[in-house]
């Protein structure tokens, strides 16, 4: 019964999890196409305000996960995911309706302070899930937001097209309504992990310290952030080297689309294969494995000469990029005692959206620096160090956790 009962969970928060990002990513293709049509009101340029409102949400999200994480060990996970669903559903809501660049910018500020599903998902799974199984949930629960990825922007782009910039984000509300209502409904009360008797309740700083001082957690949250810039640095420019392989300007935002989503198709058939080769052969060599096959397939990319090439690498990059994400939570989860789920992966959210923050800096430097190409050489930077970091200094054995 217990079997059956968590992997029901596991299923819901698949399907939650791929309707929100769906929900998500209907709205990325044409949201600084929306900051243009919008305007502003303070004289600033567009280019400024559609930077801002891509990376003010990024940096809130940063300063708020690991606070809303630390709250959910006190208050439940399933609390949490439904705070984080309702409020987006109500701030999505609230942006088809804004009237300037500037109240986007505010709106998706207060977005980033009160949503992070990935999290509170990670945490209520890493609970429910057994320890022998952890890979695998975590794959589950990666190909639920690939998918969502995956299709989200061609469902907006069709939909920005057909009806305008504010309709996708009605959409995108009423998908995040359906999938806090999913959690609501299908998802019991989660079980409070005890580890034997009664575990002393910390303050917040006490946990994150606790956290950050167990043996490998602040490498493998170093592994998270580089994997992290590793995997956005390329998506601002993408557009900008593919019109460089083409000879037409015709159809780019399309072989742009297909490029970005085939990519995310390719992780979401290897995550949940990934996932269960790691709880069987160790999730550290999974990781090593991957990075390992990725900068060498990032290597390969300066070399192309055509939009076919590039999509063909950008395949078998996402295939490698399957196994890194799900292997990275699970050691997460490994490497500490029971109880502290919704602080780890709130910690987690906050590198992840650091990095996303960060990443069109970091690739702008290294455009300036050498060239389009140049900046598939320091992706592959990012998995060579990942890759060694973890052969090197990561623990052969998985630690058991306590409890």
């Amino acid at each position: 019964m217990a079997t059956q009962r968590w992997q029901t969970t596991l299923w819901i928060m698949f399907a939650a999890q791929l309707i929100s990002a769906l929900g998500f990513a209907i709205i990325f293709p044409f949201l600084p196409l929306y900051v243009a049509e919008l305007g502003t009101q303070t004289g600033m340029s567009i280019e400024f305000w559609a930077g801002v409102v891509f990376s003010g949400q990024a940096l809130t999200m940063a300063i708020s996960s690991p606070i809303w994480g630390a709250l959910s060990d006190r208050f439940g996970h399933k609390l949490m995911l439904e705070r984080a669903m309702f409020s987006g559903a109500i701030l999505l809501l609230l942006m088809a309706f804004v009237r300037s660049a500037e109240e986007l910018a505010l709106v998706r500020a207060v977005q980033g302070m009160f949503t992070g599903t990935l999290s509170a998902a990670n945490a209520l799974v890493a609970t429910e899930a057994p320890r022998d199984r952890l890979g695998y949930a975590m794959g589950t629960l990666q190909m639920g937001l690939w998918t969502g990825i995956a299709l989200g922007p061609l469902v907006g782009g069709v939909l920005a097209d057909a009806f305008g910039y504010r309709l996708p984000f009605i959409l995108t509300a009423s998908l995040l309504l359906l999938a806090g209502l999913l959690v609501t409904f299908g998802v019991r009360r989660d079980k409070r992990p005890t580890g034997g008797a009664e575990r002393p309740r910390q303050s917040m700083l006490s946990s994150w310290r606790t956290i950050m001082t167990t043996p490998s957690m602040s490498l493998t949250y170093s592994l998270r952030f580089l994997g992290s810039l590793a995997n956005t640095m390329l998506i601002p420019f993408a557009p900008l080297f593919i019109t460089s392989l083409m000879h037409s300007s015709d159809h780019i935002a399309t072989f742009t689309g297909l490029i970005v989503g085939s990519a995310s198709a390719a992780s979401l058939t290897t995550a949940i294969f990934f996932g269960r080769l790691g709880d069987q052969k160790g999730h550290r060599r999974v990781l090593i494995g991957c990075t390992t096959v990725g900068a060498l397939l990032y290597l390969v990319h300066p070399l192309v000469n055509s939009p076919w090439q590039l999509l063909l690498l950008q395949l078998l990059a996402g295939a490698a990029w399957g196994g890194v994400t799900p292997s990275i939570s699970a050691l997460l989860s490994h490497y500490t005692g029971g109880g502290s789920e919704g602080a780890i992966y709130g910690i987690d959210n906050a590198i992840m959206s650091g990095a996303r923050s960060l990443a069109p800096i970091v690739g702008a430097a290294v455009v300036l620096l050498l060239d389009l190409r140049g900046i598939f050489l320091a992706i592959a930077l990012l998995y060579g160090i990942i890759a060694l970091l973890s052969l090197l200094c990561l623990p052969i054995q998985q630690p058991s956790r306590s409890g």
